[in-house]
């Protein structure tokens, strides 16, 4: 996937900023003051950390070399995917809402209802 086709699919999600809190070479999406995705826009291949149910974070790191705990995050609830071309943009896309819905269930009711 391309820069800009990656940044517009996150920031086209309801309630979602981008930041650069941790220096210009990482940009930041959160959705309400979470984070839910991390891109390494500098670096070629692109690197996209997202927020992962453990069980499936297990899965996806067993069935893709592409997919690695989290780089510098929680490596139980982060991945780190490197976009080689070797995920399917489909399984990328997929990964962006599920970490999307995770942390927006984590909000609270009336930040929820917002997002509606």
């Amino acid at each position: 996937m391309e820069l800009q086709q990656l940044q517009t699919y996150l920031l086209e999600k309801k309630g979602v900023t981008e930041e650069q809190p941790f220096g210009p070479e990482v940009l930041v999406f959160k959705v309400l003051g979470k984070m839910f995705a991390l891109l390494a826009w500098q670096e070629r291949p692109l690197h996209l950390s997202l927020k992962c149910d453990p069980d499936l974070a297990i899965t996806l790191r067993s069935q893709y070399p592409a997919v690695t705990p989290g780089y510098h995050l929680n490596k139980k609830h982060w991945n780190t995917l490197t976009l080689d071309g070797s995920l399917p943009e489909a399984e990328v896309l997929g990964l962006i809402d599920h970490s999307y819905a995770l942390v927006v269930k984590t909000l609270k009711k009336a930040d929820r209802e917002k997002l509606l």
